[in-house]
């Protein structure tokens, strides 16, 4: 199986950690993030990993190297500006039927062996990685009708949503609603896929997941790898 890591941001919101490391190799514990991710991938079965860089390439390659470390087969594609999670993609030869893609600032727990199966399973051409997330509301909640009359009155409330954990699955055919060079996100690749008529599913899953992006979720990831409890959920050997 292939999977793409999606490295090229410039981790503006992990400043000043990632003035000087792009944001995959930010250390949680006493690995980098991309670490963490490919001891995963290996795991899970996936024997061939292309990483897609642009901010500090340089420093991810020369860790990464071939990938002989881990058992893996990587390569890499530059990005000589920025092209968002997709627009990367068409820069990719050699794509599978079938890849998973993964962003490179991201740790879950998710199978992604049972992941690629599910989405071989529906033939869907995108196959999205959702998780559920809830927001609690401090203050009481009103709703209206139009003559402004109480339709309800609920006190702090909490809304439950799911949302993208940055892990997909996708069908090679996705790649000929990419321009050569343009600059698009796979949110906006999704909605193409949509708008062409394309099947794209969710995957459902109980797994944990932490946009390490975000400073309280990579204080988070902190906390759990300072276990061995916490480091075994995550770091595959």
């Amino acid at each position: 199986m292939q999977a793409v890591i999606l490295a090229g941001g410039k981790g503006t919101r992990l400043r000043p950690f990632t003035t000087s490391l792009p944001k995959p190799l930010v250390p949680v514990g006493d690995y980098p993030i991309i670490e963490i991710v490919l001891r995963q991938l290996k795991h899970f079965g996936f024997n061939e990993v292309i990483v897609s860089t642009g901010h500090l390439a340089e420093l991810i390659e020369a860790y990464c190297g071939d990938g002989r470390r881990w058992r893996l087969r990587i390569r890499y594609v530059r990005e000589d500006k920025p092209l968002s999670t997709a627009g990367a993609l068409k820069l990719i030869r050699g794509l599978r039927e079938d890849f998973l893609t993964i962003n490179g600032d991201i740790l879950t727990t998710l199978d992604f062996r049972a992941l690629f199966a599910g989405h071989r399973r529906s033939r869907a051409a995108a196959t999205i990685a959702v998780c559920q997330r809830q927001t609690l509301v401090d203050f009481g909640t009103i709703r209206l009708d139009a003559e402004n009359r109480l339709q309800a009155y609920v006190e702090k409330p909490a809304y439950r949503y799911l949302v993208s954990m940055g892990v997909n699955v996708f069908d090679r055919k996705v790649l000929g609603l990419i321009r050569p060079g343009e600059a698009i996100g796979i949110p906006e690749l999704i909605s193409r896929l949509r708008e062409a008529g394309e099947p794209v599913i969710g995957f459902r899953n109980g797994a944990e997941w932490l946009d390490i992006g975000r400073p309280e979720d990579y204080q988070a990831a902190q906390d759990l790898f300072s276990s061995p409890q916490g480091r075994a959920k995550y770091l595959r050997r």
